[in-house]
């Protein structure tokens, strides 16, 4: 199921602003509050755009984790199992800030206990990584953000201090690993690190093929893999090979199924290569063009 969220003003038209000629007034909140949807991926040279992209990525964290809970007590479950029924994959780090948002509403709008709140939260969601580039993880300007998502920052700032916490007794002494890992960047400018973030709140992390977490590992989130190296796993993007055959050419299956067996079907990179032998097999190789033609 997919849900496609749309926001709309709760007054979209303001009656007295119209009648005293002040028209662009009068439909100003329906206007601003459409444009929160009406475009992805806003330009974000301008703080205009900076803003609308963050709010943006709330609205949308915001909505579906309010959908989930609502599905959740319908079912009639109770709100300490939430992360048992509920799994949120954060596609790269845009929704990183439901992060925060779910403590936000465990916290604030179900008065749970904050170590509980965390726990549920660390047990609902999962990262994937996107990027092998530094510079290329989103981050946010510390004061875009606290003027934004005031609670949000305060939760934000409460989840660092704990980590960083955890991080100096794992880490004694090694105050450069405590600044990389850091939520807050404090370096220069003050920034929101969505990533660490990210790494943080979820119990699992992933690139999308075995080179590029091999990579993350060694790179990127070395830090991270340093503190938590059993949260680190791979998923290798797209179609494998042998899912491809098998679902799209039943009759190049049935081929291979007969000359090499079909364990090809499970373990791809080690038994296709048994068709070299029939490389020069008239047969099988009549067979293999009938079978690519009639797909």
């Amino acid at each position: 199921m997919m849900r496609l969220w749309k926001a709309e003003a709760i007054e979209s038209f303001d009656f007295q602003d119209f009648n005293m000629g002040d028209y662009d007034a009068a439909v100003e909140e329906k206007v601003a509050s459409e444009t929160i949807t009406k475009i992805l991926y806003p330009n974000d040279i301008t703080d205009a755009g900076k803003q609308l992209r963050l709010m943006q990525q709330y609205f949308f964290a915001c909505c579906s984790l309010k959908d989930m809970l609502r599905i959740h007590f319908l079912r009639g479950a109770k709100l300490e199992s939430f992360h048992e029924h509920f799994s949120i994959q954060l596609n790269d780090t845009h929704p990183s800030v439901a992060i925060a948002e779910l403590m936000r509403l465990l916290l604030d709008d179900y008065g749970m206990e904050w170590d509980e709140a965390w726990y549920i939260t660390t047990h609902t969601f999962d990262y994937t990584n996107h990027t092998l580039l530094p510079e290329a993880l989103e981050k946010w300007r510390l004061d875009l953000f606290q003027n934004l998502l005031p609670r949000q920052m305060e939760i934000i700032y409460e989840i660092n201090s704990r980590f960083l916490e955890s991080v100096k007794n794992k880490f004694p002494g090694d105050d450069a690993k405590l600044a990389r890992m850091s939520v807050i960047e404090e370096s220069g400018p003050k920034y929101v690190r969505m990533a660490n973030l990210a790494c943080i709140g979820s119990q699992r992390i992933n690139g999308v093929a075995k080179l590029h977490s091999d990579l993350l590992k060694k790179n990127v989130l070395f830090d991270f893999y340093e503190m938590w190296p059993e949260k680190f796993f791979n998923v290798t993007n797209g179609v494998t090979p042998r899912r491809w055959i098998g679902a799209s050419n039943q009759n190049l299956t049935k081929l291979l199924n007969k000359n090499i067996g079909d364990n090809w079907l499970l373990n791809f990179s080690s038994e296709i290569g048994k068709i070299e032998a029939l490389a020069e097999d008239s047969v099988f190789r009549a067979n293999w063009q009938k079978s690519e033609n009639s797909k």
